[in-house]
């Protein structure tokens, strides 16, 4: 499991004076929550960079005032007109509570419609989970290989261990669609019967 590490302060002052002086030093104010308690923390933007744009489910581990704390990503907010984060939420790992996370899907093998001249689209990039700490990965696994021309993978086809679902379970997650040339060449068929 990837883990990035994240150096920050512990946040004494709190209100809109405080974070205004934060951003203006270009820090961004946080919370981590999960724990026995709230922290309140500010880190540079540079230092969460690594954390807010990736594609990868990544473990952060955040070291405040000498203490450290593993933590997943919860939520981001950015300002409207500048696009710039303006503030982090983060979820504390705490080994027998159960944390919500996003993972990224990975799709395995060759898919038989793409095989019989179909195009591979995918509907979901990703999946939220509910698990303990210990089960979280840098992504699910979905193996497509007998997945047909017209076919779908739904939330409820994919198998995983130890993980529930938070996403509806009929949803489809990925395709196999007709190309354009196929349903040319099925049409001449049907033309020539």
């Amino acid at each position: 499991m990837k883990t990035i590490t994240i150096e920050g302060q512990l946040r004494t002052e709190i209100g809109k004076k405080a974070t205004r002086q934060l951003r203006s030093e270009e820090k961004v104010p946080g919370v981590i929550y999960g724990g026995a308690k709230e922290i309140s923390f500010s880190a540079p933007a540079t230092a969460l960079k690594g954390l807010v744009y990736t594609g990868e489910f990544l473990i952060a581990e955040v070291k405040l005032d000498g203490n450290s704390y593993k933590c997943i990503l919860k939520d981001l907010q950015f300002d409207k007109v500048s696009d710039q984060l303006i503030h982090i939420d983060l979820m504390e790992l705490v080994e027998d509570k159960k944390v919500v996370a996003t993972l990224p899907l990975e799709f395995t093998g060759a898919a038989a419609g793409v095989k019989a001249g179909g195009k591979f689209v995918v509907k979901m990039a990703s999946l939220k989970v509910k698990t303990y700490p210990k089960y979280l990965k840098e992504n699910i696994q979905v193996d497509i290989t007998n997945l047909e021309l017209n076919e779908n993978i739904r939330v409820e086809d994919v198998v995983a261990e130890n993980y529930e679902f938070m996403n509806s379970p009929r949803i489809p997650i990925a395709s196999i669609v007709m190309t354009r040339q196929l349903k040319q060449e099925e049409s001449a068929e049907k033309g020539k019967k």
